[in-house]
């Protein structure tokens, strides 16, 4: 697997865009069902220390994915708590764009940071599929000040390693924690 994570500022968004670009040794069809099923999704969706629970799935332009994302680790129960932040937090992300193992394009609504009126986060996934490998790129906008912006970062780099190592696992193998549906 290749890393990189660029902030660039974008004339499309107020407060500029981060692109974080992955290459994964796995199928196409493998990365696409981790985003797009229910059991791909909560199998690496959410940074170390939180699950995540689909609660509605729907799939295309101008559906959407609801979920609760729960903090499940000490360190992390312990942040919730002194953020005043409650330990699941329900959200929420709509669907502006689905190009089948393609593309991805969604806003996923910012409304759980105490005293932050809600914002959508304006997100596209890039899927390039070669012979023996997927580069992914992540293009999301920045969030409303520097110290949440590198949260989403640190968040991004943490589940995308989970994704990393789900993907090696089926390259080894077979898809790990059930992440193709059924």
């Amino acid at each position: 697997m290749t890393e990189k994570t660029e902030h660039a500022a974008s004339p499309n968004a107020p407060h500029g865009r981060i692109t974080i670009e992955r290459e994964y040794k796995a199928a196409i069809k493998d990365v696409w069902d981790l985003w797009t099923t229910k059991k791909g999704f909560e199998s690496w969706w959410g940074p170390d220390g939180f699950t995540a629970k689909v609660l509605k799935l729907d799939l295309r332009p101008n559906g959407e994915l609801r979920y609760a994302m729960t903090a499940v680790a000490p360190a992390q129960i312990e942040f919730m708590k002194r953020a005043g932040m409650p330990l699941t937090v329900e959200a929420r992300i709509a669907y502006t764009e689905v190009v089948a193992l393609k593309r991805l394009a969604y806003t996923h609504l910012a409304d759980f940071i105490p005293g932050i009126e809600p914002y959508d986060v304006a997100t596209v996934v890039e899927f390039h599929s070669s012979k023996h490998s997927v580069r992914m790129v992540l293009t999301l906008d920045r969030m409303h000040n520097d110290e949440w912006t590198q949260r989403s970062v640190m968040g991004w780099e943490s589940q995308l390693g989970k994704l990393a190592t789900i993907l090696a696992g089926a390259a080894a193998g077979g898809m790990e924690k059930g992440a193709k549906e059924s």
